[in-house]
């Protein structure tokens, strides 16, 4: 399962994923990880969650962020839910077909290793291809 939460800065993605996270430390019978750009959610989230972050993996291709989210699976067969917060950050890009694609992948990499993924999107909704308005 794949859950998309989008919108322009200020619109309040942040603090719906800090929300989702610290929830999910409760609610999920696995390990949590959350991917993020810079350290800002440091002290906003549960201590339990597993806090990546990406800079130092030089994440600059989606062809990357899949191999290191099967490398996380790989090392750990019980994370249960992955957040990846400014998706579109970690990895430079806009909303195009590489992003459709990504997507795609996830959801049949989620779908086949029953890993929930929520990722946030600092774009406006409007410029959102079918395929990723598909997980809002």
């Amino acid at each position: 399962m794949i859950k998309v939460i989008m919108g322009v800065k200020g619109t309040g993605k942040t603090k719906q994923m800090i929300d989702l996270i610290n929830n999910a430390v409760n609610n999920e019978h696995g390990n949590v990880v959350c991917i993020e750009k810079g350290r800002k959610l440091t002290y906003d989230i549960n201590s339990q969650i597993r806090l990546v972050e990406a800079e130092p993996y030089n994440l600059n291709t989606f062809e990357v962020m899949r191999g290191f989210i099967a490398g996380l699976y790989a090392g750990n067969f019980d994370i249960t839910h992955i957040f990846i917060d400014s998706l579109c950050k970690i990895v430079p890009s806009d909303c195009g077909p590489e992003l459709d694609s990504f997507l795609a992948w996830l959801d049949g990499f989620a779908e086949k290793n029953d890993i929930k993924f929520t990722i946030s999107i600092s774009a406006d909704e409007s410029v959102a291809s079918d395929d990723v308005k598909k997980f809002f």
